[in-house]
């Protein structure tokens, strides 16, 4: 058995890789085997409560559902595993006081500790799409801008993020951290015009057949930037005084209408 863990980062095309992977799961469940957010929620959300609380009990949790996880794969069946999920690193940086992804590492080493555990004969390896500095803490920011209270302007948040933006240096802790196991990377302005956009990365590293390769579905592009009027109004929204319940919907209203506008 062979596993490839896609596990981020955040903002680097994770979300169409995965609505790609989401989409053309029936045409490519002959060759790969894909667990998703979805397929194994308990893992992710121990992996990101980790990432908020590094303590005994929670690191406990993170190997207790890892080890859940690939038990429950079938040893016998040759395809090769493919796991995607940004939230395998933990919380995006910049929420519950974190600044950067500390947590990849360690956790990337306890999913190869949990494989290793319940699969012995199994094989490892890693992928993380990166980006550049400027354009992933932009990016960050309006991610943060739609799903948090951040008050901050663009400009402020910039110069306290970009000090922490060194993705690359991230990939270096995570090869360190499981080695002999092989990390790869690629770079989201590298991929993203592929046939298959960012999806072209993983399926890269694994043995799909060129014919069905070709049958696939390419990914819509997914979580696209918001317009500045639009990111200007959900900055308002944030530092009002309104109850959270009220802005969060407004602010959900507000992306929808504008999702609506570019199509």
């Amino acid at each position: 058995m062979h596993v490839l863990v896609h596990a981020g980062f955040h903002k680097t095309g994770t979300s169409s890789i995965q609505q790609g992977l989401a989409a053309n799961r029936a045409a490519l469940s002959p060759a790969l085997r894909i667990l998703l957010k979805e397929d194994m929620e308990p893992l992710t959300e121990a992996a990101r409560a980790w990432s908020r609380r590094p303590e005994e009990l929670e690191w406990a949790l993170v190997l207790h559902e890892a080890r859940g996880t690939f038990s429950a794969l079938d040893p016998d069946d040759p395809r090769p595993v493919l796991i995607s999920s940004e939230d395998l690193c933990g919380h995006m940086p910049f929420r519950h006081g974190l600044t950067d992804y500390a947590a990849a590492a360690p956790l990337m080493a306890g999913l190869r500790e949990a494989l290793a555990a319940t699969r012995p004969d199994a094989t490892i390896a890693f992928l993380f799409t990166t980006r550049a500095a400027a354009p992933w803490v932009k990016s960050c920011y309006a991610q943060h801008l739609r799903a948090t209270r951040m008050t901050e302007t663009a400009e402020d948040y910039a110069a306290r993020a970009l000090p922490h933006a060194d993705l690359g240096a991230m990939v270096d802790r995570v090869a360190g951290a499981v080695a002999p196991a092989p990390v790869h990377r690629a770079a989201l302005e590298d991929i993203a015009a592929g046939p298959l956009g960012p999806l072209d990365a993983l399926l890269d590293l694994l043995p799909l057949d060129p014919a069905r390769r070709a049958t696939l579905t390419p990914p819509a592009r997914a979580n696209r930037a918001l317009p500045a009027e639009v990111q200007d109004r959900l900055l308002a929204l944030n530092r009002s005084d309104r109850p959270w319940s009220e802005v969060r919907d407004e602010k959900k209203r507000l992306v929808r209408r504008a999702r609506r506008l570019e199509a």
